[in-house]
């Protein structure tokens, strides 16, 4: 499950910004079957912390202060894409100012037990999404510099 970056000078993919963990992607095929179609915003603190919030495709506006980190491809059901069956996409958003601290990092939002962001649409499940980071490789902060 990747984001729709275009490919390197050397015609290679680039790395994908974010990614998604199974049960992550779990949730979110039932939260689509309830809300439509979704996407993430990158909190950037104050009253939620700094989470990945979930919400219906167009309820939280984004513009110029935005950066679009990626699309994650997550299948309908289980199985999903590998076995040819259905998939959605969700895009992720993040802050300009945000992202200039983040930029070295690959972001994988996965999901855990207990509440979290209020205003995410997974509050009422009694779970939350959580952002796992790591740094770039060297070769990957190379091609996504290309």
């Amino acid at each position: 499950m990747t984001d729709d970056d275009a490919g390197t000078a050397a015609g290679e993919p680039r790395p994908a910004r974010v990614a998604l963990t199974d049960a992550a992607a779990e949730l979110l095929a039932r939260l689509r079957r309830r809300h439509g179609d979704l996407m993430f915003h990158q909190s950037g603190g104050c009253c939620d912390g700094s989470s990945p919030m979930c919400f219906p495709a167009g309820d939280f506006l984004t513009g110029d202060a935005d950066v679009h980190l990626g699309d994650l491809t997550v299948p309908e059901a289980p199985g999903g894409p590998d076995d040819g069956g259905a998939t959605f996409t969700v895009p992720v958003w993040m802050s300009r100012a945000q992202f200039e601290y983040w930029s070295h990092t690959h972001l994988t939002i996965d999901v855990v037990p207990g509440r979290g962001a209020g205003f995410s649409v997974e509050a009422p499940e009694g779970v939350r999404f959580l952002i796992r980071s790591r740094l770039f490789t060297d070769a990957e902060a190379e091609a996504l510099r290309g």
